[in-house]
This record gives C-alpha cells, sequence and structure tokens, in this order.
C-alpha cells in the first residue's frame, strides 16, 4: 500500500474529511475540514470522491516521504511546495514516486492547506467519520513518524490544474436571520451590518473572533437565555457584545445570544482570514441565502470540468520521455501538400 511517511510536520495539522453528522445529541460537533471547499477542489483535481479524508495544515506544512507511488493534489490556503527541491503548482495535482520528498512550508496566505492523497487518507474510523475532532477525543494531530496510508486508488491523471475560488482576501460575509435575531433592536442589527471588522487574534477550529470599534452588540434580556443547538455559522455575542463566528468544531448548545446565521459558502472565507483581515456582514433574506447556496453548491459540483492540464515547461519535466511528443513521421525533403500526406 502506498503512503507518505511524515519526516517534519506543523503544529494542528490533522487528517479531515468532511465531518461526521448525527452526533449532537452525543455532545459531538460534526467538525471536518475547515474549509470544505478547499477537500471538493482535490478531490476534483485527482477525479476521486469529495467525501475521502486529507490532511489539514495549520499555517505550515511538513516534510514528507512517499513509500510507493502516489498521486497528490495541493489546495487551500497556497503554500510554499516543492518535490525533491523542485517547485511545484499549488492548486494542482503531481505523480510522487517512492523516495521521493514533498516539502510544504508556509501559507503566503490564509491558514489553511491541504495534501490530498489519491484514494484518500485510510486512517481509522471513528464515529463513521475520519475526521480528527480532538475536543472529543477523537483521534490526534499528525505527528513525526506517522505514516498516512493511501486507500484505493483507481486514478491516473496527474498534472491538472484547477483556478481556485479566492477566498483568503475577507470581504464580505453574507448573514440570515435566526430565532434569536429579534433579541438584538433594528437599530443593533443595521449597525452591524455598517460595521468594519477584523479578524481577531483569537481563532481557531470551533471559532474566530471579531474585532471592531465602538460599542458592541448587545441583546435583549441575554443574561436569561437558555442553552439552544449551536451550528457552524452561527454569530454569537460574548457577555461584552463581541461577536464571535462559529465554526466546524463549534460546541453543541450554548446560551450566549446569536445575531444570525453565515452562509454556509462563506466560512471557508472566516476559516481562512488571517489576523487583520477586513470583513463585513450583509443580510441577506432566506430565500436570497438558499438561492446564493445553491448556486455555490453547482459550482462545487462542476469543479471536475473546470480542471484544466497545466502548463509546463519542457525544460523543468522531469519525466519528459514519457509523453508522445512525435505522433507520426514526416520526410524533410517530401512537400506534403504535393505527396498529399496531408489530410
Amino acid at each position: 500500500m502506498s503512503a507518505l511517511k511524515v519526516l517534519r510536520i506543523g503544529p494542528l495539522a490533522s487528517i479531515q474529511d468532511q465531518g461526521r453528522p448525527g452526533q449532537l445529541q452525543q455532545g459531538v460537533s460534526r467538525g471536518g475540514a475547515a474549509d470544505l471547499l478547499a477537500l471538493a477542489e482535490g478531490a476534483a483535481l485527482l477525479r476521486q470522491d469529495t467525501h475521502l479524508a486529507a490532511l489539514e495544515m495549520a499555517g505550515i506544512g511538513g516534510l514528507f516521504e512517499a513509500t510507493d507511488p502516489l498521486r497528490i493534489a495541493l489546495t487551500g490556503a497556497p503554500m510554499q511546495v516543492s518535490l525533491d527541491g523542485e517547485s511545484l503548482a499549488w492548486n494542482a495535482s503531481h505523480q510522487m514516486w517512492a523516495g521521493q520528498k514533498l516539502e510544504i512550508g508556509a501559507a503566503r496566505n490564509g491558514q489553511y492547506g491541504y495534501l490530498h492523497l489519491g484514494g484518500g487518507i485510510a486512517s481509522e474510523v471513528l464515529l463513521g467519520a475520519r475526521a480528527v475532532h480532538v475536543m472529543s477525543g477523537l483521534g490526534r494531530p499528525v505527528a513525526v513518524g506517522d505514516v498516512l496510508p493511501c486507500g484505493d486508488d483507481r486514478g491516473r491523471e496527474v498534472g491538472l490544474g484547477l483556478a481556485a475560488e479566492d477566498r483568503f482576501q475577507g470581504g464580505a460575509l453574507r448573514i440570515v436571520e435566526g430565532f434569536q435575531s429579534d433579541l438584538f433592536a433594528a437599530e443593533v442589527r443595521a449597525r452591524f451590518a455598517d460595521t468594519a471588522f477584523k479578524r481577531g487574534s483569537r481563532a481557531n477550529r470551533m471559532g474566530v473572533e471579531m474585532t471592531s470599534d465602538g460599542a458592541g452588540f448587545s441583546a435583549a434580556g441575554q443574561l436569561n437565555i437558555l442553552s439552544e443547538v449551536i451550528l457552524p455559522g452561527d454569530v454569537q455575542m460574548t457577555g461584552d457584545g463581541k461577536p464571535f463566528v462559529l465554526l466546524r468544531e463549534a460546541q453543541t448548545t450554548g446560551g450566549y445570544p446569536r445575531i444570525g446565521t453565515v452562509l454556509p459558502c462563506d466560512l471557508s472565507k472566516v476559516a481562512q482570514a488571517q489576523a487583520g483581515t477586513d470583513l463585513h456582514f450583509t443580510w441577506v433574506t432566506l430565500d436570497e441565502g438558499l438561492a446564493i447556496q445553491a448556486k455555490q453548491d453547482a459550482l462545487v459540483k462542476a469543479l471536475p470540468s473546470a480542471c484544466k492540464p497545466l502548463l509546463r515547461d519542457p525544460a523543468m519535466m522531469q519525466d519528459l520521455l514519457s509523453f508522445q511528443l512525435v505522433s507520426g513521421v514526416v520526410s524533410a525533403e517530401a512537400d506534403p501538400f504535393e505527396s498529399g500526406d496531408i489530410t
């Protein structure tokens, strides 16, 4: 079985897939990749299922060695990357041969980069998923000496690239009202949308702090709110009125007031924001939100058709001789227009 040996690894790197639904009643949030779009992009580049697990790298990657030939893809926050010292394209799929070493450095932009293996990472399945959820005791971060085994890879295609959606610059977060939105006065909700926020320094896979100038955003009777179910995307206010956007490993219940919920398709933008990145909220109706999400879902479904062969410099192609460079034989002396050789 092909695999990658972990020779060096950054902190908080973990195996992630789309998470484990249906466990809220057990106190386990769904979890899964912080940037689900990156999972779909990697699956498209390798022509495989979007539910397969990949390695999520927070801020910095590591050094890996292939035990046997395998395919890889790189998506999410662009990171410095090389294979045996030769630079590789990000948002692309590549071939690794036995003994080759893949080095992934720091993120150039964004927070979470992803390393995908052909066939996915075949780690242990816990409660129906391979996603590591440290807070729940399901798995642990990847460590030096670990071996990441590949699943059954029936694909062969490599050398594909993808013009990935840029969600690393912050910007607008579309938000819909929820059950507790009416606890916030209309003036407070309007001021919330008019406020320029920055991604704060307090952030992890559970949620991201939003900082701004001016007063906080308080709800009426917020000290008497009963704990209710929490979902990713909920914007929860702390006691001083500071908002946190909750992410994939958010707690399952909470009693802090929630002003609304960010659309799922915008959560990758929140997760990938670096400290100090500008963000702001835009209210949309439920019908508008459903239409926006449906359009994004359609774009994700079409990702495989958006993958195109990489433009490669022949001088940098170590596998040049494996390509069919000439498809026929021609004469240097004959005139093809007279001989009828061209049809």
